[in-house]
């Protein structure tokens, strides 16, 4: 059976504003799924531990995968009570790091998380992440000085779609020039279309469509 860490923020205001934001729902329901169906056993971490944010928009107009989700005991049980990143005990086959405008404040400058994918990489780990997951990507530097993500292929929450949104200037950092300047090979595909990208062992997914795929292609890279 592999095992599978899944990463939440637990960052809950846009910025210095007073709007709520957190993780993206979508973006752990649909791939906790994928990775039960697929037979692995999944736990859920946060830096804070305990119960993490959920953006309050994610949860209006559920779609079915998440309802499902919130209707799993295991699953809700297993994210009321998120592991503290800092306490970790174990080792897992792979890490997937779900977006959520949170990540861009407490996850893209974590220095327990940076070391922990980066150990996990040097170690034959998946890495995977989706939306603004990959932010959590681009202070990751390997044992060599290198980052993780220098020439390979990624992907991530647009500029374009964080323009459609109206955040690209709430936001810290515009995910896709970092990960641009950063030296990795950024693609995306249309607009709020599911888009994944594989380079070996590092999978990243565009947007909450994507999730799913990304989860499909970590679980591929984990053979």
């Amino acid at each position: 059976m592999k095992n599978i860490l899944m990463i939440v923020t637990s960052h809950e205001r846009l910025g210095s504003t007073d709007t709520k934001t957190g993780f993206w729902l979508e973006e752990l329901a649909a791939p906790y799924q994928e990775f039960v169906r697929a037979g692995a056993r999944v736990d859920i971490a946060s830096p804070h531990g305990g119960k993490p944010p959920a953006d309050p928009k994610s949860e209006s107009e559920p779609s079915a995968v998440v309802r499902a989700f919130q209707a799993d005991p295991l699953a809700l049980g297993k994210l009321e009570s998120s592991l503290r990143l800092g306490e970790l005990r174990e080792a897992y086959d792979a890490y997937f790091v779900v977006g959520g405008h949170g990540v861009m404040w407490d996850l893209a400058d974590n220095p327990t998380l940076a070391a922990l994918l980066a150990q996990a990489y040097e170690n034959g780990k998946v890495v995977a992440a989706v939306c603004h997951g990959p932010a959590a990507l681009v202070n990751v530097r390997l044992s060599n000085g290198k980052p993780l993500i220098a020439q390979r292929r990624v992907t991530g929450f647009s500029n374009a779609e964080e323009e459609a949104v109206g955040l690209a200037k709430v936001v810290p950092f515009a995910l896709e020039t970092q990960l641009r300047e950063r030296g990795a090979k950024y693609e995306a595909g249309p607009l709020w279309q599911p888009f994944a990208v594989r380079d070996e062992r590092l999978v990243t997914g565009q947007n909450p469509a994507s999730s799913a795929l990304a989860a499909q292609q970590a679980l591929a890279a984990l053979g």
